[in-house]
């Protein structure tokens, strides 16, 4: 058996951190990325909108009574559906696309997105509205595809597949040969009904 491998005593972090020349620039780094909503996709950013404010508004409006939604105090109800993971959902109400404005006017008056709707209206202001769908935005934000729900992806990146089949077939997949003289089943089926 090796003798384990020793090293040298480090020195501690702070220590090293005040001899580096790159603290002011870290600083800087960490300013700058604090300034974004971290892990949001750019589609679903909201200009001029505040997560943080926005789960205080969800907090203060009593959303939790009906939702589950991480992040809020007390939100773990499960009369409407749960709000995890909201910025992978494809629809908004069950009928609009998961973008912005779609999500700002549910939440404004839902009554006028969905008559006879359960959910009702809160009484939010247009930035009331907008700060609650920046915090939602957030949730599951880390997993959003880069192409958003709905929209058309590029050349050869979708439609049919060539020959899409519920199960292999015996005679071709894996490697299997027909049998000289030996039909497959779904073959001698074909022939027998293209017959008649």
């Amino acid at each position: 058996m090796a003798p384990a491998r020793t090293f040298p005593p480090h020195p501690p972090l702070e220590a090293s951190l005040r001899r580096s020349r790159f603290l002011p620039l870290l600083g800087v780094l960490a300013c700058l990325a604090g300034c974004e909503e971290a892990g949001v996709p750019a589609h679903l950013r909201i200009a001029g909108a505040d997560p943080e404010r926005g789960r205080l508004v969800i907090g203060s409006r009593g959303c939790g009574a009906c939702h589950v939604i991480p992040g809020v105090e007390r939100a773990m109800s499960w009369v409407g559906p749960p709000l995890n993971e909201w910025a992978r959902r494809g629809y908004v109400a069950g009928r609009l696309p998961n973008a912005p404005e779609y999500l700002i006017a549910w939440l404004r008056n839902p009554q006028a997105v969905v008559p006879g709707a359960a959910m009702p209206n809160l009484g939010l202001t247009e930035a009331e509205a907008r700060d609650a769908a920046a915090y939602l935005y957030t949730l599951g934000a880390a997993r959003v595809q880069p192409v958003p729900a709905g929209m058309v992806l590029g050349p050869g990146e979708g439609g049919p597949q060539p020959e899409p089949r519920i199960r292999p077939r015996r005679d071709t997949d894996f490697g299997h040969q027909p049998q000289a003289g030996r039909t497959s089943a779904g073959a001698a089926w074909n022939t027998t009904a293209s017959a008649e």
